[in-house]
């Protein structure tokens, strides 16, 4: 598995009435089919499936932790303090402030924090292009590890998905972070020349019937997608 990443969502964390008269606070953790900032010579976006794992095992283990802080735990899916649900918009998380964190609901009460953030694993991603002609990786499938209110964007450390397309492209990963300083990675994403078998006669007169049988085989079997 890869390393842990964290990506921030430019959306207001809020406090949420409760008919039980909770101490609750939600908000967006990530919005789906978003393109993100520029994150060093590609973007992201995050396919509507990607939490489909963790949601359907019931987001083991998932945790809200202020500034993603061990020390400032807020709660938990296994307690039920945390609630976490997919739309169509997004992830979206509740969670009900414990006293000791009274600090974190007055700090989102009066607006000084505004944005949340989470940690993931990443299971499955591609590359490809956007319309404008830029590097894109799309978050396919992963496992959601925090939710986490935040006053300060997490550092955006672009190893795991820069090592992904180093593995895609076959090439080093030192040499795809010196072309992501350029900004030219895009190179990485060039499609690969289409085999081309002529079945014609050549200059060694005709093509067995049994070689020709074979080479046209192969060609059906390279053109087959699974």
């Amino acid at each position: 598995m890869n390393d842990a990443e964290r990506r921030f969502t430019r959306g207001l964390v809020e406090v949420r009435a409760d008919g039980d008269q909770k101490r609750t606070i939600g908000g967006y953790a990530a919005k789906f089919n978003k393109l993100s900032r520029n994150m060093g010579g590609f973007v992201e976006r995050i396919d509507p499936g990607f939490f489909a794992k963790s949601e359907g095992d019931g987001w083991p283990e998932a945790m809200a932790r202020y500034n993603h802080d061990d020390n400032r735990l807020l709660g938990t899916s296994e307690a039920g303090t945390l609630r976490l649900k997919t739309d169509g918009t997004g992830l979206d998380y509740q969670v009900d402030v414990p006293q000791s964190r009274q600090d974190v609901m007055e700090l989102v009460e009066r607006g000084d924090v505004t944005r949340s953030s989470f940690a993931f694993y990443t299971f499955e991603d591609d590359w490809s292009m956007t319309e404008q002609d830029f590097p894109l990786r799309t978050l396919l499938s992963g496992q959601l590890v925090d939710v986490a209110p935040v006053n300060t964007p997490a550092y955006l450390d672009t190893s795991t998905g820069l090592r992904s397309l180093a593995e895609r492209a076959g090439a080093g990963l030192e040499e795809v972070r010196a072309a992501a300083d350029q900004g030219d990675l895009k190179r990485f994403l060039g499609t690969a020349p289409a085999a081309v078998i002529d079945l014609a006669p050549g200059g060694q007169g005709d093509t067995h019937p049994l070689m020709e049988l074979r080479q046209r085989r192969a060609e059906l079997m390279r053109r087959r997608t699974f």
